[in-house]
């Protein structure tokens, strides 16, 4: 990590001009959906590759780092969700999410690869069932504590709690996690093929649908972490994965703020 950054509030145009820090240029086409991010847990735990080998499409390829493979429980809030030349709408602009992830490789493309994902908003769910293919589930989350609308260097407990309403669960029920996380310091970009910037600096998700896959093209720009203090007081979403994790990460990092562009989704040729 190199210096302290300012988060800025960008324009989509102006946002798809910064790409230098992208490891390839952002596709050609309009962008399908923007949205931003905000107060953002990544709680990453090294798993055995072979765990979570069987959990992966077959034609995607687990990516590794000095032997581990990696998951990331990340909970946070979505606002300003937004369709391409159409404002923020609603009743679905804004909503809280979690996101259990993994990190995959398609056609020299390293993206990321979903192994659950909630949202608070059954609006959001459908929409990316339809429009992204993904397998996102109902639940009941409470947020509260963000730092979005409070000084820069206010350094708040975020107090996250999710009950999954419909979709997978396990013997001990429903999918859940209740985290309270407290950021610290200032905030930085990860180092070039850091562990950090493994974790983070992903271009593209991918996802597996009716024996097809898709990537879907991400673009933001680099990520400014923080260092963050975590207390887990449940976890079980990802019980229903035939995951027990333990109930503190390997590694944690916050961050404030990320606006994002989403393209459509494109299938994937299997060579």
């Amino acid at each position: 990590m190199e210096r302290d950054i300012e988060t800025r509030f960008v324009t989509a145009g102006s946002l798809l001009y910064a790409v230098e820090h992208r490891p390839w240029l952002p596709p050609d086409a309009p962008w399908l959906l923007s949205q931003r991010w905000n107060d953002v847990l990544f709680a990453h735990f090294p798993v055995d590759p072979a765990r979570l080998r069987k959990l992966v499409p077959p034609e995607m390829l687990l990516d590794i780092y000095d032997g581990s493979a990696w998951m990331t429980i990340s909970p946070g809030s979505i606002s300003y969700v937004r369709p391409s030349g159409i404002p923020p709408m609603p009743g679905f602009s804004f909503f809280c999410g979690l996101i259990v992830r993994t990190y995959v490789t398609m056609d020299d493309k390293p993206g990321i690869y979903f192994l659950s994902a909630d949202a608070a908003n059954l609006s959001a769910v459908w929409i990316a069932r339809l429009w992204f293919r993904m397998e996102f589930w109902h639940a009941a989350i409470r947020m509260s504590g963000a730092t979005v609308n409070v000084p820069k260097h206010a350094d708040r407990a975020i107090h996250f709690s999710s009950r999954r309403i419909h979709g997978p669960s396990s013997a001990a029920g429903p999918a859940g996690l209740d985290v309270s996380y407290v950021p610290e310091g200032t905030a930085e970009h990860a180092r070039p093929r850091s562990l950090d910037a493994f974790l983070t600096e992903r271009y593209c998700t991918y996802t597996r649908a009716r024996r097809n896959c898709y990537r879907i093209e991400l673009h933001h720009q680099p990520w400014a972490l923080q260092r963050v203090s975590v207390e887990f007081r449940s976890n079980s979403v990802t019980a229903p994965l035939g995951l027990e994790m333990p109930m503190q990460p390997s590694l944690c990092h916050y961050s404030r703020s990320q606006k994002m562009l989403l393209w459509a989704p494109e299938r994937v040729r299997i060579r």
